[in-house]
């Protein structure tokens, strides 16, 4: 067993979750975890740069989207596995909300798509999303609806 100092440790990223009008941003991820699969535009923090700095850096990259980031308001898991299972990487997702200012997704960087999606498309069983998109992007469509309250 790896000692504490050697064992692997989880990767922090963020999300950005941009509602507009009753639907979510979402890009088909390129990568791993998930390569193919709906998800929300984010990648890893660098080193020196805020939450909303990195959320901001990877919606601008993935999609071409111009937002505003309003708060923090959850985090999930996301873990990489080999063929047998085995855990290569373990991710935790950090998500910001955005108020959307301007723009139409381009996918770019390591999306291979991008678009927005009507939220009640979400529970579409042939729609493949990355784990727990549908529950974020409501609690994201919930927040939004304070905000703009």
């Amino acid at each position: 067993m790896p000692s504490p100092t050697t064992a692997p440790r989880p990767i922090s990223a963020t999300i950005a979750a941009v509602i507009r009008d009753n639907r979510v941003l979402l890009v088909r991820r390129a990568n791993p975890p998930d390569a193919g699969r709906w998800g929300f535009p984010g990648g890893k923090i660098e080193h020196g740069e805020t939450l909303f700095e990195a959320a901001t850096r990877e919606l601008a990259e993935e999609t071409g989207i111009s937002a505003e980031p309003l708060r923090v308001f959850t985090a999930v898991d996301a873990f990489d596995r080999d063929a047998t299972g085995s855990l290569r990487r373990h991710f935790i997702l950090i998500a910001v909300l955005f108020q959307w200012t301007a723009g139409e997704p381009v996918a770019g960087d390591d999306a291979l798509e991008a678009r927005w999606f009507d939220l009640d498309a979400l529970n579409d069983t042939g729609l493949t999303l990355s784990l727990d998109v549908a529950e974020v992007a409501h609690e994201a469509a919930a927040l939004m609806k304070e905000v703009l309250a």
